[in-house]
């Protein structure tokens, strides 16, 4: 009894994010759901642990959820009535995402050393970061969102061991290889024809 009090809020946040991954696999509008609901915990959560920065991301993705959400819902092609496509990144804004993503690692970098008492703020920053991307990525249907969160859920498990949140560095784990394989099924419905 005392493992399910101690891990608890690891454990529901894992649940929510393996139905989370799943709902993103299969391009379902209801990730954006879950993934409301999930961030708020896991603001609680990673805080209880020292990871401010994903503490502080974790309200991030709350917010970017629900811009997932419109974007998803209301978006549609101008030609036709239709849902918002999966497609590549176009190239016009390869520069501008790597200049947000090192932007938003130093700014977050200086707040984590500045403000918290972080023991991984270099790391903490750079997942954080490269999120911001992602979640971005995702909410416009780029493909290449798969890419930033393999690299991202690869950093956090190690994180997460390292910060004895046992389940969640598990789910971050299953992550990568459901990222791996949404990225060939998203690659899969972009080629069948509408």
């Amino acid at each position: 009894m005392e493992f399910v009090e101690t891990y608890w809020l690891d454990i529901v946040t894992t649940v929510l994010g393996l139905v989370y991954i799943v709902l993103e696999y299969r391009a379902s509008i209801w990730l954006w759901s879950v993934g409301i609901i999930m961030p708020i915990l896991d603001i609680f959560l990673y805080w209880q642990h020292g990871l401010y920065g994903d503490a502080g991301m974790a309200c991030y993705y709350a917010l970017a959820a629900i811009y997932g959400l419109v974007i998803w819902k209301f978006k549609r092609t101008r030609t036709e009535k239709r849902p918002l496509p999966i497609i590549h990144m176009p190239r016009r804004f390869y520069l501008p995402a790597t200049l947000f993503f090192f932007v938003a690692w130093g700014v977050v970098y200086y707040v984590l050393i500045t403000y918290t008492n972080s023991t991984v703020p270099l790391l903490d920053a750079f997942t954080n970061a490269l999120s911001f991307v992602g979640m971005w990525a995702l909410a416009r249907k780029f493909i290449e969102q798969w890419w930033f969160w393999i690299v991202v859920d690869a950093v956090c498990c190690g994180l997460y061991i390292q910060k004895d949140i046992p389940f969640k560095a598990g789910l971050y784990g299953l992550y990568i290889i459901i990222a791996i394989a949404g990225y060939y099924k998203w690659k899969k419905v972009m080629k069948r024809p509408s």
